[in-house]
């Protein structure tokens, strides 16, 4: 038997099923992966980056969001180009993320310069405060916040603990890219105050480019009584920067753990796995509906000294044996 239906039911009918379209594409737009957008600048295939980014990913995983099932993230990867980094911060400001994650300084200030509105997360930056991404540390007052690595008074620190190994040390050489450490000021200041009380000349240089950086290295490698530490950034993580270092024999300290691993003489710095750990719980509550604007700006809370001492017998140094007792790490 067929029931038949009329004109006025149909057309009920069709309106009714036409209303809860809009209630069906929402229930599945709520269940889809939250997006965050990656500006990473550094260069993909990093074995330490990579493990930054497990830390970060674990970090997710522990309060609920897991890659490819609520979460989906987005890289960009650029290295030191500030070219790609720039087209990379356009790309994902335009792909319109629940969130950005920035890894850098200079990434930070080009998606800012991209974007007031969507929320970014910085894991590991110098004086955000200084740079103009945030009110103050307390109170962001934008769409950026997150964690800083370094207070520019760590230099004073670099100098001390190079002197400490070094007691004839005169000159310290301190290179700096300008491009990836735009802060470099903040830091050259507490290099020149600290080096004067310990009786210690500051050589600061800008390096544009590798080839700039081994020839300023080579060249204080011919002066006596000569240490050196690089300005923090991405750009003196290279392999590159800690092979420059040791073929000219100059005692060295940075502040990345790979520096002193690689075979540089000594690294103190932050715990940035832990930095980018951490990280996670802004995401988490960012996209729980917190605002960046209302989110302190947090600070580092594990610090590694790291000392190789084959390095240190190989450059004729003998490393007091309180430094070695305060080491979290000693190669040997």
């Amino acid at each position: 038997m067929v029931i038949g239906i009329g004109r006025r039911e149909f057309i009920s009918a069709l309106g009714s099923a036409a209303a809860a379209w809009p209630l069906a594409a929402r229930a599945q737009q709520s269940t889809a992966p939250r997006r965050i957008g990656l500006l990473m600048a550094w260069n993909e295939d990093s074995p330490l980056v990579q493990s930054w980014l497990a830390a970060f990913r674990d970090g997710l995983g522990k309060l609920g969001w897991i890659e490819g099932r609520n979460i989906k993230l987005e890289y960009r990867w650029t290295g030191n180009d500030m070219n790609l980094m720039q087209q990379g911060a356009k790309e994902i400001v335009a792909s319109q993320p629940d969130l950005i994650f920035s890894s850098s300084s200079p990434a930070t200030a080009l998606l800012l310069a991209q974007t007031r509105t969507i929320p970014i997360v910085f894991a590991n930056i110098v004086d955000p405060v200084g740079q103009g991404f945030v009110t103050s540390l307390s109170r962001p007052g934008g769409n950026a916040t997150g964690l800083i690595n370094l207070e520019p008074s760590m230099a004073g620190k670099w100098v001390e603990l190079l002197k400490e190994v070094m007691p004839h040390m005169a000159r310290v050489a301190v290179p700096f890219n300008l491009a990836s450490a735009p802060y470099a000021d903040f830091y050259l200041n507490y290099f020149k105050s600290s080096a004067q009380s310990l009786s210690v000349e500051i050589i600061a240089s800008q390096v544009a480019d590798i080839a700039a950086f081994e020839s300023f290295v080579a060249a204080q490698a011919r002066e006596p009584n000569t240490g050196l530490i690089p300005m923090p950034s991405a750009f003196m993580t290279g392999h590159e920067i800690v092979a420059g270092i040791t073929r000219n024999n100059l005692p060295a300290i940075s502040f990345n753990r790979a520096f002193a691993e690689a075979g540089g003489l000594m690294s103190y710095g932050n715990d940035v796995s832990d930095n980018y750990r951490r990280s996670a719980t802004f995401v988490d509550r960012i996209l729980k509906g917190g605002k960046p604007s209302d989110l302190p700006v947090e600070v580092p809370v594990k610090f590694e000294l790291i000392v190789n001492l084959k390095t240190a017998k190989a450059l004729g140094l003998k490393v007091p044996q309180a430094l070695l007792a305060t080491a979290d790490e000693v190669i040997e």
